[in-house]
């Protein structure tokens, strides 16, 4: 199972700047229906107070579920790295010319053809309430072999991943 630590304040904060900062994730957000709706999106920063940003199209069908239900969950994984992270979210839509000009830059030209000015641009504050992390500290190699060697002797206690809960 690994080492638990749970981290609290601004331990979570490092932790979730760590794991997700500038990082792609799922996003899920809840339809009319009850159903979850889940897509790709990709961090733009994840500030000193642990608001974690995006940027969002303001006609977007996730800006219409945030405005019913802004109770959303985020589930960034780095395969390579063996670091997983999954947060239950409160998520806020924002528009604010300072910000957008803080977090730009030129690939979001691809959704948002008129730059920095484009009339669609939002931003999605989200507000982490709790999660869980996964961290492996040996890295993906190193796991596997600890857990083939624990497997072939039958032993315990080889897992070097370090995990816990996340509060804010």
């Amino acid at each position: 199972m690994g080492e638990v630590k749970n981290l609290r304040g601004n331990a979570a904060i490092e932790k979730i700047k760590e794991l997700a900062e500038e990082k792609m994730c799922l996003l899920c957000t809840q339809s009319k229906d009850g159903s979850l709706v889940t897509r790709p999106m990709s961090t733009a920063q994840v500030d000193d107070q642990g608001f974690i940003w995006f940027f969002s199209d303001k006609n977007s069908g996730k800006n219409k579920q945030i405005s019913e239900n802004p109770i959303i969950y985020l589930m960034y994984m780095e395969a390579g790295k063996q670091h997983y992270l999954t947060l239950r979210s409160k998520a806020m839509i924002v528009y604010d010319k300072n910000k957008v000009e803080q977090l730009w830059n030129p690939f979001l030209k691809a959704w948002f053809t008129e730059g920095k000015d484009d009339p669609n641009i939002s931003l999605l504050k989200i507000d982490p309430e709790e999660g869980h992390y996964w961290d492996e500290k040996d890295g993906k190699i190193i796991s596997i072999i600890k857990t083939g060697i624990a497997a072939i002797t039958g032993t315990k206690g080889l897992d070097g991943s370090l995990q816990g809960d996340i509060k804010l």
